[in-house]
């Protein structure tokens, strides 16, 4: 191994290699090799904390915190402009949004709350339609919305909506799923969003995942199957793969559900919550997915926990507040 040796002019020698700092930064000349790297997490999973927001039986506006750096119970961190249910959570690095909703009726309220103190939210715009159980997405610049149902009517939607994180302002329809349908699962990898399972109207429940590009406004493509015809469920997403967890078929699931991002494919049964649940809330770290609140069918306030690293059941790591289901889901 080269000698590393320290110079009175603040200069390093790596054996026969210099290392200079200046004004702007550093030179050094010999190569640097990187034998290993880390992938940083998206938007769509955080390193510090797991958010629920908001929630029914009865309606919330509560904000709920809780570590993943350590398995814990939620505190009550601040509270959504209105008490509402069945909205779409969505991410960015300094905020979380709680999109839509039923209050009721349903609102196109998009509500944001910031990360770095716990602190209320704060009404920065509206979604193009005011929709409830709808899909929540992430790039690392937007927020989508994709699917709901209309309390006015009532009318399923196919929209996919986007906002910008960048500045308080309106989303815009950028888009349609590839059917109209309520009660679906959103996932997020570095380029597109996901939108799987669901209700469609007068067919009932879906095993369809929709992929769409956050690189480009479109339409969504139909890219694979979920393992069972499924709604009310959770989703989660590691840096390469897309999950869902609990949801309702004929009847309450524990079933975790997993597909790539890499390859257009069909989705595997991977392991099962350790309770069947449905209307819960998602969230994701960057080694492991969560499954908060819902309904067993009484109404739970569990937190569960499951690796991405293997595939494996969840485990119970701590208590939201309350008891509450329709919840939403957000991480930073």
């Amino acid at each position: 191994m080269s000698q590393i040796k320290f110079n009175a002019d603040g200069t390093i020698n790596f054996g026969d290699y210099t290392l200079t700092f200046n004004d702007e930064g550093f030179e050094f000349d010999g190569a640097i090799l990187a034998t290993e790297h880390l992938q940083a997490p998206t938007q769509a999973q955080g390193t510090v904390s797991g958010y629920t927001s908001g929630g029914g039986s009865p309606s919330t506006n509560v904000i709920d915190k809780f570590p993943f750096s350590s398995d814990g119970n939620a505190t009550d961190v601040g509270d959504l402009t209105q008490a509402r249910s069945g909205a779409a959570g969505q991410s960015s690095a300094e905020f979380g949004y709680n999109s839509g909703g039923n209050v009721p009726p349903s609102v196109n309220t998009i509500d944001k709350f910031p990360f770095a103190v716990d602190a209320n939210a704060t009404d920065v715009g509206d979604i193009t339609r005011g929709t409830y159980m709808n899909a929540g997405q992430s790039s690392t610049s937007f927020g989508y919305t994709s699917g709901g149902r209309d309390f006015v009517g009532p009318v399923y939607v196919d929209i996919i909506d986007k906002f910008p994180f960048a500045v308080n302002s309106n989303a815009t329809d950028v888009g349609n799923l590839t059917q109209s349908r309520i009660s679906a699962a959103g996932q997020s990898s570095t380029t597109h969003g996901y939108t799987s399972g669901g209700e469609a109207p007068g067919i009932g429940n879906q095993n369809t995942i929709d992929k769409f590009s956050f690189a480009a406004d479109g339409n969504a493509a139909d890219v694979g199957d979920l393992s069972r015809i499924i709604n009310r469920h959770a989703g989660q997403s590691s840096t390469a793969d897309g999950y869902t967890s609990g949801g309702l078929a004929a009847t309450l699931l524990t079933t975790i559900d997993k597909f790539p991002f890499a390859s257009d494919s069909n989705a595997a049964f991977v392991g099962d919550l350790i309770q069947p649940r449905g209307f819960l809330a998602g969230q994701s770290s960057s080694v492991s997915g969560y499954s908060s609140g819902g309904q067993i069918p009484t109404l739970s306030n569990a937190i569960e926990k499951f690796p991405f690293a293997v595939d494996a059941n969840a485990t119970d790591v701590g208590d939201l507040t309350r008891s509450t289901v329709r919840v939403t889901g957000q991480q930073v």
